[in-house]
């Protein structure tokens, strides 16, 4: 009986934790134990005990019982062995021996009576209700605090997006973020810190002030020495929405000196900033399998650059927990350009990569929604639109996962709206709104357009400004001239990958990396990426002598740290005496303003 009391007590602390969630599952599975085993025994005893106590329940003096023919001598007992504060039983009978044959009596006031009466069977009952339903109760009430506690099971940041798109009768999400402002737990603002922005310089994750960079913007974006030149283009590396989100993450390391933070997705796409974060004993979420119940009531959670679903959102506010909000500016302007036509019914037709972390909150601010990959697809639905086709060819065409939930093309491309993925490439973003507008032009008619086609310019000018300067590099006049492409980015940058693409597109050889260690000084060998993701070593990349001219841009998440290190690599392959370029005071620097 002690033993089974202990295990339920124990285990039903388990089963109902405070934060460490995963507890209540094994937890909850001991108190079950626990009370069966609990209720059995203290049901026997019960039943026992209500037998030999029954007559507590009468106001009784025994001092004399005059025995029964053929029964055995009442044996005495002193009165006091039964006294009690709340009893007025000052004596009470005892058992006798048994009979030889038949059921135990019991001898009282001179008449036998059978041992288990309607009051003993009425005190079994109460003793098996009372005994075994507190237990049973308590588990009950455990059950419910952990089904209302229960970790999600881990998902792909897309697939929490699908499973809980709001449908607009239960959640607006542009409301609903707003609404975190009210929290007192929920901040977007750039604490503009100069400790801050010291420590990203020292930690070669801010912009560069004084190296090979800050002197090549000082000197027209080119570099010599030696029989090497270096032409950087005009635009490339941090853009203004990066460079915040990687300074907030910092703020917040300095706001929070003690707290549990963790970054619920790459900061940005980059790895030596990640690293970094990782430094200052800072989490990162992995992005295939995200476990949310490692930050409880008071933790910090950090929105990466490109934003969060608000299904992520409302997880981490119903947790208690802090959120330092980091999304980009020119992607929340894409979540409102997608809110606009959630409210007016349209359908928003997303021009992006649907596993992408931008692409998977943007959708998450949408009612219904179609994510289209590239101008091929947006051919697909075009004719769709004008001609009909077959239902079901259209959705295995573009996949359950690039569609909202219940999507249903014979009735929801009526009325569309046109937004994007802000990484990707304007020409074809443009090209996809020129076709969708000419669609519904001719479906509808002119006077009918503004009825059924929506389109805000949500295009990021960081991203175009940084290929724009990759074209001008290698317009006709410029690339002939040029060896190769250097480019530098994370290989998960959307953004850069359309760099690498735009090389290609151009029949210039290019080779993206991700950081120097790519590159392997003593073998003369990069390990580099195509932009339709095939990974490739290259032995001997760098000729031995002659002349050499090196184009090079970078991704908007990649620090001009990250570029001087790759730079410092290919002068030692050319002069294993190189010795490093020595720092120099350049003009003030003025970084991005987008």
């Amino acid at each position: 009986f002690f033993s089974t009391t202990r295990l339920l007590l124990h285990a039903m602390y388990s089963a109902i934790p405070d934060t460490e969630v995963p507890a209540a599952r094994t937890g909850f599975a001991s108190a079950v134990l626990a009370s069966i085993a609990f209720g059995i025994c203290a049901g026997l005893a019960a039943t026992h005990v209500a037998g030999r106590t029954s007559l507590y329940a009468a106001p009784v003096t025994a001092t004399r019982v005059a025995p029964m023919v053929g029964a055995a001598p009442i044996r005495s007992m002193p009165s006091a062995a039964y006294q009690r504060e709340d009893s007025y039983i000052t004596e009470r009978p005892v058992l006798m021996e048994p009979f030889a044959e038949g059921p135990q009596q019991m001898h009282f006031g001179g008449v036998a009576k059978p041992m288990v009466d309607a009051s003993a069977r009425s005190s079994v009952v109460r003793g098996w209700a009372t005994l075994m339903g507190v237990p049973l109760l308590a588990t009950l009430y455990a059950l419910t605090r952990w089904f209302n506690q229960r970790p999600q099971a881990p998902e792909t940041m897309h697939t929490i997006a699908l499973l809980s798109t709001p449908d607009g009768k239960q959640l607006d999400p542009r409301q609903y973020r707003r609404s975190l402002n009210t929290t007192g737990r929920y901040t977007r603002k750039l604490l503009k810190d100069e400790e801050s922005v010291a420590k990203m310089e020292n930690d070669g994750v801010g912009y560069s002030r004084q190296g090979l960079v800050a002197q090549m913007r000082d000197e027209g974006f080119k570099y010599t020495l030696g029989d090497v030149t270096i032409q950087l283009a005009d635009a490339y590396g941090f853009c203004w929405g990066v460079e915040r989100a990687v300074q907030m993450a910092y703020e917040a390391r300095k706001t929070f000196p003690e707290s549990k933070i963790y970054v619920t997705n790459e900061i940005i796409h980059n790895p030596t900033v990640n690293d970094r974060l990782k430094d200052m004993e800072m989490g990162i979420m992995d992005t295939e399998d995200k476990d949310y119940s490692v930050l409880g009531e008071g933790d910090v959670a950090v929105l990466p650059a490109f934003g969060a679903s608000v299904q992520e959102m409302k997880l981490l506010n119903d947790k208690g927990v802090n959120i330092v909000d980091t999304t980009c500016p020119w992607v929340s302007k894409v979540w409102n350009a997608v809110g606009n036509q959630r409210t007016k019914e349209h359908t928003s037709i997303v021009h992006g990569k649907w596993a992408h972390e931008e692409t998977v909150a943007t959708v998450s601010f949408a009612g219904r929604y179609l994510v289209v990959k590239d101008l091929k697809q947006a051919e697909y639905l075009a004719n769709y639109i004008m001609n009909g086709g077959d239902k079901q060819e259209f959705l295995d065409f573009y996949g359950k996962e690039a569609m909202s939930e219940g999507f249903d093309p014979e009735t929801m491309l009526g009325k569309i709206g046109l937004a994007n993925q802000t990484t990707m490439l304007k020409g074809e973003t443009v090209a996809i709104g020129q076709l969708l507008q000419t669609t519904m032009m001719k479906k509808h008619g002119p006077q009918n357009l503004n009825n059924h086609y929506m389109v805000m310019d949500t295009i990021c000018d960081a991203t175009q400004e940084r290929q724009d300067a990759m074209y001008n590099m290698l317009a006709p006049e410029v690339k002939d001239d040029l060896d190769f492409v250097i480019v530098v980015g994370g290989f998960n940058s959307s953004n850069t990958s359309h760099l690498q693409e735009i090389c290609e597109h151009k029949g210039v050889k290019g080779f993206w990396i991700d950081s120097a260690d790519r590159i392997d000084v003593a073998t003369n060998t990069i390990v580099h990426k195509t932009s339709w993701g095939e990974l490739l070593t290259t032995k001997g990349w760098i000729p031995a002598d002659g002349k050499l001219k090196v184009g090079v841009t970078s991704g908007a998440s990649t620090p001009d740290k990250a570029i001087e290190d790759v730079l410092d690599k290919l002068f030692l392959i050319r002069d294993p005496s190189f010795q490093g370029i020595a720092p120099k005071e350049c003009k003030p620097f003025v970084g991005p303003t987008h």
